[in-house]
């Protein structure tokens, strides 16, 4: 049934407006009373809400898509799982205080001290932004307290990807407190659930841990106030019924962006449904909000599909090239550091001999590192200088523009090195601003790495940290590359501008974050096309907030080839190649063939003495940065298919697939080399993603100059064969790492 109610007003002055009220409120019961539905679909699945009784809205369905004719609202009628006392478990955003017993997605105290929160059902639309993007906005409201909370839900189709948020509004007289306030709350209804998370420090990011979740709560989080990462990242896989494999399997991957403290509920309710909150973490970061003020809590971004974590992993991969990483379709610079040359340890003319290095490799840009500034306090080691943003005289004695000049005249870019979120204690910007540091004045100072954080909540902060990166574009606009670093975490979390406003100290946690974004929107304002990379210390902060201004991120300080496989494995679940940072260095004894192929695997850079290379290693080398160039369309926009997982055998293979199906890149390393293993790749590796009906070559590259490949030449293999029988790319001691193209032949 069809119903239009039209409202006619004829009572004058406030009569008009309560009749107004009366028939709003008429008109809500009426709407509770047809059990609304809300499907928000992409091409392949749904999430479902629906309004019951009560006008409380909840999540009826999530899951493979329906065909046109399924009655998503008859799926209720199947369940026997009503509990009258255990409130509503699959709320699409779960209140506290009033009617749910259960984890609240959002907690509130109000201007009269009242705690309790409810949450009905007042009206929905759904809005196109293009053929792909869609946005759902559901309006709740306290039908007691004049608080309202928008749901909303981005929906990009083709990639099968969603993004949540929340907005709340404070329409009381008084100012009212959130307690808590979470981005997203999802319910699931499955056999059984298998959370895979990660876990780690410094030098040891992403290590996976797969684990059954049981009754109680599973909680996600981080409370490190900058890099929030460096413990447990904000990414995370939800298998369903069973655990998934590579191609197979029900599984959710999820990931917060947001670049501060988070978390991450998961609650087995009494039927052995999960719920799922996700958003800000609300320890210590009640944040007051004023009246007629909104809060826009992050984003939280699912992808979801019932074939496995590879298909998974290029819908996001896709979603994040084209919708959020800066420039994701476009390309990226190979670069020289100096870092591992020469440490803290270096002047204009040793830098400038460098940069000959850099164009003999044959890379298109140079990168400054860590040391360049400061002078009462000279940046000589990690202990001073951080803060004071001014070339050392004695190192720089002509500036960062000669350097620009020298680079350009040597056939580079020149890019440079910055953290300016930190201050060393023995700084002058640490002696003039003490009140711009993050510091407890009553207690004992604790340092993590030397440094304290800056109060970016603090506007003038923001100003002197824009004021860095925009000093250097003005002084030298030719400057090609911005290495942005965050070592320090948050100790003694004190804020003397919050302080000296009357505002709450808790809201400094969430306030430094939306003041980093905002210098950082700022930066991007004048600078949209500069490539930042995004290093902090590894990967102690990467997310899809903070990549919206950054084309690429540094994954972990750990350059060892072999613990970097395993790293970049996990990482490529979540991001894409061309936003994956890999560097060879000095870190290991390893062959430099095998430490370029694992670097290779995405946005591949050098950090290496180039003087101190032998004839046949500097051959090698630059035949490897043009044979990179070669393949770097493929691997960068390609699809990614990992075909041998390194945790389950004693090697690592992989492969990018370009759009067409025309070209691929295979990658395969040795990851185990124990007595009696001597050859690892024993049968053929199935391909993936190619077209069966196409016959494809198959051709060794980035050889060692004096080798040959063991595969032998004209090689041709119809894609049918390949992903069905394979081929063996000889992987064994002798030759620990093998570069296969794959190119279609017509």
């Amino acid at each position: 049934m069809r119903m239009s109610i039209i409202f006619t007003p004829f009572f004058p002055g406030k009569q008009n407006t309560l009749f107004l009220v009366f028939c709003t409120f008429l008109f809500s019961t009426w709407l509770a009373g047809q059990h609304v539905l809300i499907p928000i679909e992409t091409s392949q699945n749904a999430l479902v809400l629906q309004v019951d009784k009560d006008n409380h809205l909840g999540i009826i369905y999530f899951g493979r898509k329906l065909g046109p004719g399924n009655d998503y609202g008859t799926i209720p009628r199947q369940y026997r799982q009503e509990e009258n006392n255990a409130g509503i478990y699959n709320s699409a955003y779960t209140p506290s205080g009033s009617w749910s017993l259960v984890e609240p997605a959002i907690r509130i105290t109000h201007g009269d001290g009242n705690t309790s929160l409810d949450l009905q059902y007042i009206s929905h639309q759904t809005s196109k932004q293009d053929e792909n993007v869609s946005v759902t906005t559901v309006l709740l409201k306290d039908p007691v307290y004049a608080v309202e909370v928008t749901l909303n839900y981005k929906v990009y189709a083709a990639e099968n990807v969603m993004e949540q948020w929340t907005v709340i509004v404070n329409k009381e007289k008084k100012p009212i407190t959130l307690n808590k306030y979470a981005s997203s709350n999802l319910y699931f209804i499955a056999d059984d659930y298998y959370l895979t998370h990660y876990h780690g420090t410094w030098a040891r990011e992403m290590k996976p841990e797969e684990t059954l979740l049981t009754a109680g709560i599973k909680v996600l989080d981080s409370k490190l106030g900058t890099r929030a990462n460096l413990f447990q990242p904000p990414t995370f896989m939800l298998s369903f019924d069973k655990p998934s494999t590579e191609d197979e399997g029900k599984v959710l991957f999820g990931t917060l962006g947001w670049s501060g403290n988070f978390q991450i509920d998961l609650e087995m309710d009494s039927y052995h449904n999960l719920r799922l909150i996700a958003g800000i973490n609300p320890h210590a970061s009640e944040y007051l909000l004023k009246p007629n003020q909104e809060f826009k809590t992050p984003s939280f971004i699912t992808t979801y599909t019932e074939h496995g974590k590879g298909e998974a992993s290029r819908n996001l991969h896709n979603w994040a090239r084209k919708y959020r990483l800066l420039d994701g379709e476009g390309s990226r610079l190979t670069l020289l550091n100096n870092w591992e040359a020469t440490y803290f340890d270096f002047d204009e003319n040793k830098l400038a001999g460098l940069f000959k290095d850099g164009k003999k490799l044959g890379v298109d840009m140079f990168l400054l590192d860590d040391g360049w500034f400061g002078n009462k306090y000279p940046r000589n080691s990690d202990r001073a200088g951080l803060g004071d943003w001014q070339e050392n005289v004695n190192k720089l004695p002509h500036g960062i523009g000669y350097l620009v000049k020298e680079a350009k005249d040597a056939g580079l870019k020149f890019g440079i090195w910055l953290e300016p979120e930190m201050v060393n204690p023995k700084s002058e910007l640490y002696e003039k601003h003490r009140d711009w540091v993050i510091r407890q004045p009553e207690r004992p100072e604790y340092y993590f790495r030397n440094q304290l954080v800056l109060d970016l909540s603090n506007p003038e902060v923001q100003n002197f940290v824009y004021g860095i990166l925009d000093t250097l574009f003005i002084k030298n606009p030719d400057l090609a590359f911005i290495k942005w670093d965050c070592n320090a975490v948050t100790f003694n979390a004190n804020s003397a501008y919050l302080k000296r406003t009357g505002q709450l100290q808790t809201q400094l946690y969430v306030d430094y974050v939306k003041g980093l974004y905002k210098v950082l929107e700022k930066i991007r304002a004048k600078y949209p096309k500069v490539p930042m990379m995004l290093c902090s210390g590894g990967g102690g902060r990467v997310d899809y907030e903070a990549l919206k201004y950054f084309t690429e991120f540094w994954p972990s300080d750990d350059t060892d080839p072999l613990e970097r496989i395993f790293i970049q494995w996990e990482s490529s679940y979540f991001f894409p190649a061309i936003a994956t940072c890999n560097h060879i260095t000095d870190w290991s004894s390893l062959p430099l063939k095998f430490r370029t192929d694992v670097a290779m695997m995405g946005k591949m850079g050098y950090d290496i003495v180039v003087s101190k290379l032998s004839e046949k290693d500097l051959q090698f080398s630059q035949q490897a940065v043009v044979n990179y160039r070669s393949i770097s369309d493929v691997v960068w926009h390609g699809d990614l298919y990992r075909l041998v997982n390194p945790w389950e055998k004693p090697f690592a293979s992989l492969m990018c697939v370009n759009e067409n199906k025309s070209r691929a890149v295979v990658f395969s390393y040795l990851t185990g080399n124990r007595y009696m293993i001597p050859t690892v790749s024993q049968t053929p590796v199935r391909l993936k993603g190619l077209d069966p009906k196409k016959k494809y070559s198959i051709k060794e590259i980035n050889l060692y100059p004096g080798t040959q490949s063991t595969l032998g030449a004209d090689m041709v293999l119809s894609g049918e064969y390949l992903m069905t029988i394979g081929f063996n790319p000889d992987v064994n001691a002798r030759r620990s790492s093998v570069i296969v193209e794959v190119v279609e032949v017509k």
